[in-house]
């Protein structure tokens, strides 16, 4: 079964753009999305459930209007319905973290993301779904484009809201492949910004040294606005004129991680692209993927593990037994494995910034994933395509490559050079456009 993804309004930029000049009246627009999140929330389940939800937003939005009675005075998410994943802080929402532990224990201060974009204007639509304390314990969340098959993990509400069209923007986060792989799986754009561009503050971590927000939207355009919103020190695209990049596939033992299917796909967008007059570079890169993979691992649980000591010890009957396993692991992770492993993070983004100059890169391009979403919920997919560049701390960008015969969507991951994310996604609108040309049912 698919669910059609027609949004009430379109983009992030079109739909921010006619509720800031009241072209779209913002009461009428939260009646419309009213009906679309009741024909399509039952179904994909996104959201965390919660009484009297439009009641609330209209209060907010009337709140909004008042306060910005000029069309000219109004900030720039004026009225936009954003998600918020629900290990992020949100003033008068409850966080559970996906988990069973009681809400008091796990209260805490407004995330600063979630700040900034009430700030501007956002009015948050409610929580969305997460696995587990965003590990991998999968919640009760579909594909918008096959609801038996997983939207991927752990911001699986919010790469599935924004794919069924109830919001378009929504945040997430990656500590391996959180948002670059759902994001492939559901079919929209997933943006995880160079480590510590949008601030973790008030967010729930899972493994600190790891941990990176980031945010889904319906289009490459639309990202970028969300960013020059969220990002510390944003300073626009460094680049001075509209010529193509230079692509890198990095050749080697991490590309082995790719189904049949999916390598099928990923060389197929790759000649789409040099069709379209981009240079691609087959690089030898990451020999060493297998101890990259490793030491990632070892920190994750490191991590993890320091996190939920307190929470664990008293609440451990009620974690997952794949959240347990994990916190139970990494107990046993001495302090100096540890330091050796963080170390190794600053190894390879020096390693692949350096062969990025060696060849002339601009960005890298490798798949999303390994292949399209699995079918069944209680697999949320692998994210080892993610898993270097999130060690590395590079910012990553999905862009959708087109389907499979049957309409599960494939993307294609865009990595940019550290701190350069201005330069990643103003180049993301142009790769957008040129993977749009074909692609679809074409694996």
């Amino acid at each position: 079964m698919n669910i059609s993804t027609t949004h009430v309004a379109g983009d992030l930029v079109g739909l921010s753009q006619r509720l800031r000049s009241g072209e779209m009246d913002l009461l009428r627009y939260l009646h419309d999305l009213e009906d679309v999140f009741e024909a399509f929330e039952l179904k994909v389940q996104a959201f965390l459930p919660e009484d009297g939800r439009f009641i609330r937003l209209r209060r907010e939005a009337e709140r909004l209007l008042s306060a910005y009675p000029q069309a000219s005075a109004r900030p720039a998410l004026f009225g936009v319905p954003v998600g918020v994943k629900d290990i992020f802080h949100v003033d008068g929402f409850p966080t559970q973290g996906g988990s069973k532990l009681p809400e008091d224990r796990l209260f805490g201060p407004q995330a600063a993301s979630v700040s900034r974009l009430k700030a501007h204007g956002a009015l948050v639509l409610g929580k969305t779904v997460t696995t587990e304390f965003a590990y991998f314990a999968p919640g009760p969340t579909r594909n918008p484009h096959h609801l038996d098959h997983t939207p991927g993990g752990s911001s699986s509400g919010s790469a599935a809201a924004v794919a069924a069209g109830m919001v378009p923007l929504a945040l997430g986060t990656q500590t391996i492949g959180s948002i670059i792989r759902p994001a492939a799986f559901c079919g929209v754009i997933g943006f995880k910004p160079s480590r510590e561009r949008i601030a973790r503050d008030g967010v729930i971590p899972l493994a600190p040294s790891l941990d990176h927000v980031g945010f889904f939207t319906t289009d490459a355009s639309g990202a970028e606005l969300a960013a020059s919103l969220l990002l510390e020190d944003w300073s626009g695209p460094d680049i001075t004129s509209l010529k193509r990049p230079v692509l890198g596939i990095p050749e080697g033992p991490y590309l082995g991680h790719v189904t049949h299917k999916g390598r099928d796909h990923f060389e197929k967008a790759c000649r789409r692209l040099e069709e379209a007059g981009y240079a691609l570079k087959r690089v030898s890169a990451m020999a060493d993927f297998e101890e990259v993979y490793q030491r990632h691992i070892l920190i994750l649980a490191a991590e993890a593990a320091q996190v939920h000591a307190a929470w664990y010890e008293e609440f451990s009957d009620r974690y997952h037994p794949k959240t347990a396993e994990l916190v139970v692991r990494g107990k046993s992770v001495s302090p100096e494995a540890l330091s050796h492993a963080l170390e190794g993070c600053r190894v390879l983004r020096e390693e692949t910034i350096s062969l990025m100059d060696e060849h002339e890169l601009d960005l890298w391009i490798t798949p999303a994933a390994p292949g399209p979403a699995p079918l069944g919920l209680e697999n949320t997919g692998d994210p080892v395509m993610n898993l270097p560049w999130t060690h590395a701390g590079l910012p990553a960008l999905n862009i959708p490559s087109g389907t499979t015969s049957d309409g599960l969507p494939l993307g294609a991951q865009f990595v940019g050079r550290w701190a350069k994310d201005e330069t990643l996604l103003a180049f993301g609108k142009m790769l957008e456009r040129d993977l749009k040309s074909s692609g679809k049912g074409d694996t």
